[in-house]
């Protein structure tokens, strides 16, 4: 490999791509599968949820089964996106560990589940700031090492370094929500701090990325362009959606906390 190995968009999904694909839309249809348990049995589950999980895994499934259009670095920055931010967001949003409890009965498999959402190694990795150093630290050894483009190279380095990508993604994003239940739930200041440290991190890897490619690799000036552009900015889009949801759990806990301190403080009935 050169020193300024240029990495084609591609033709066309592999098998990896393919089998990627199929996972995610497996995924997806075990959700609605369970889902629709939990209504026949008369259990309340909004279909906003439904729709964020399919929308998040459809869009897992794009990415990996479809080259998006512009340059390579464009698409590939375009993947980047949807498979470590955007689709985390929609799939986090479904609440899936709340779900997958709910569905399952009574047993071993609930029992284990539970047990593990509820572990001390579970607590730590949805600890805001570990995770934020896990997804956006992960990016800049990404790009900023040989790590990139030896991964062209190696098809299993590769697929370890999305599936790196979405784990990362997913756990940061489970983190800054805390929507499901786990053992320790990190307050509002963790999770704000962390999502304003990752965004800074994030939005300076993009600059750098706009004047200097990846190492090892050499893309067109136009492309390296926009596609930094697309990191920067739709890397903002997700971050202010994570702030939407974590404004409005931390106003919906200060209404509750008022609400508990007026029944306190009402005089009792003669």
């Amino acid at each position: 490999m050169t020193p300024e190995h240029v990495h084609p968009a591609g033709a066309g999904p592999g098998p990896a791509g393919l089998l990627a694909a199929a996972a995610a839309l497996s995924a997806v249809a075990c959700y609605l599968l369970a889902a629709a348990r939990l209504r026949r049995r008369g259990d309340v589950w909004p279909y906003a949820r439904d729709l964020c999980f399919a929308a998040g895994g459809g869009a897992l499934a794009l990415a990996a089964a479809v080259t998006p259009p512009g340059g390579p670095f464009t698409a590939h920055m375009t993947r980047h996106l949807v498979i470590g931010m955007a689709a985390p967001l929609l799939l986090v949003l479904a609440r899936p560990l709340t779900l997958a409890l709910r569905a399952l009965g009574p047993g071993g498999a609930r029992r284990a589940l539970l047990a593990a959402a509820h572990s001390r190694p579970a607590a730590w990795l949805v600890f805001p700031p570990l995770a934020a150093a896990l997804d956006v630290g992960g990016l800049w050894l990404l790009y900023r090492t040989p790590l990139w483009a030896a991964s062209h190279d190696h098809p299993l380095l590769q697929a370890a370094v999305h599936l790196h990508v979405l784990a990362a993604g997913l756990l940061f994003t489970f983190a800054v929500c805390r929507l499901d239940p786990v053992r320790h739930r990190w307050g509002p200041l963790w999770r704000g701090a962390a999502l304003l440290g990752a965004g800074a991190a994030h939005a300076v890897l993009a600059k750098s990325l706009y004047v200097q490619p990846p190492y090892g690799t050499g893309f067109a000036a136009a492309d390296l362009r926009t596609g930094a552009l697309l990191m920067y900015y739709g890397g903002d889009l997700v971050e202010l959606a994570l702030a939407v949801v974590l404004a409005a759990q931390w106003y919906a806990a200060g209404g509750r906390a008022l609400a508990r301190a007026r029944r306190r403080t009402r005089p009792a009935a003669v």
